[in-house]
């Protein structure tokens, strides 16, 4: 187990950020952190970087408990918060030659191990910018080249993607796919879950800073899954519509939304033909029937609403 936490708990006065945690991730996973604002990931992510100390309750990293192997814990682990940070008056090269040295990296190594990060991270040509000229995605990448010069176990990312424009999520989508495939550890927090989805294998969902789910993507969809949403969409009277499918056998409920009609059916199926027979029988054409696709956002929203225990 490369990161496990129990009974984890920090307190901010009467604030309780982080309420008795049990958290496991294995070595090689990808681990999607999630959750609303102040549900206590960035908290959770500062202590595992040995960045915050728990209130009680222990993590360990690497089989290092934080707090009292924080030093030995430090060279295994590479932390990119959510903002830059400051040295924007340095160029690329020198802002990476700069932390290598941190490391005692020195000498051809440290030119060699720069290079070598610069062109990971689709850098190699901006090494002569400076920092503070660069883009939000490039510094995001240039931050994600600096914890990777001493090539850490582990990489903990605190919304690497939040303010980024859509080509540049997509480019650090795929950078962290790569590092995922070197086998790189990544515990990654975000809001922007269909990536999650496309990336963690595993996930965690945090709420008033319990855990509240962790396993696999697939399983949490499935936990979200309640009955069979159906949407009908018509050019004619959608309320008419409403109430014709609302008094089928099977339909829970039926609503007009967003222009369309949505239907709760009581159980799952895929056989939507009887929906057909309806609408055709009280002369009402069908432009679509589809049914709602069951995503990480979906799962979320019910997980965190309760409406799945």
């Amino acid at each position: 187990m490369i990161v496990e936490t129990i009974n984890l708990t920090k307190r901010y006065g009467k604030l309780v950020a982080l309420n008795n945690l049990h958290l496991k991730i294995e070595e090689g996973e990808c681990f999607g952190y999630i959750g609303p604002n102040g549900a206590g990931k960035t908290t959770t992510i500062r202590i595992l970087s040995t960045l915050l100390q728990p209130t009680w309750g222990e993590a360990r990293v690497c089989g290092l408990v934080v707090g009292y192997e924080s030093r030995k814990i430090r060279p295994l682990i590479g932390y990119v918060p959510d903002f830059f940070g400051a040295y924007e008056d340095m160029v690329v090269q020198e802002y990476l030659e700069f932390f290598a040295s941190a490391y005692n990296i020195t000498g051809k190594k440290r030119a060699q191990i720069v290079g070598d990060v610069l062109e990971l991270t689709d850098l190699s040509y901006k090494r002569d910018a400076l920092v503070d000229s660069l883009s939000r995605g490039m510094k995001q990448r240039l931050s994600i080249a600096r914890v990777l010069l001493h090539d850490p176990k582990i990489l903990f990312l605190d919304e690497p993607a939040s303010g980024l424009d859509p080509r540049a999520r997509i480019e650090m989508r795929a950078l962290l796919k790569e590092l995922h495939r070197m086998g790189k550890t990544i515990v990654i927090s975000s809001h922007i879950l269909p990536e999650l989805a496309d990336l963690c294998s595993t996930i965690g969902i945090l709420e008033r800073g319990e855990l509240i789910y962790q396993g696999s993507v697939s399983e949490a969809l499935r936990r979200a899954r309640v009955g069979t949403v159906v949407h009908v969409i018509t050019p004619d009277s959608q309320e008419r519509a409403c109430t014709v499918l609302g008094a089928l056998d099977g339909v829970q409920s039926a609503e007009v939304r967003d222009g369309m009609v949505v239907l709760t059916l009581a159980s799952e199926t895929r056989d939507f033909s009887p929906i057909a027979r309806a609408m055709l029988a009280n002369d009402l054409r069908i432009h679509e029937i589809k049914q709602e696709e069951v995503n990480l956002e979906t799962a979320f929203m019910r997980l965190t609403k309760g409406i799945v225990q």
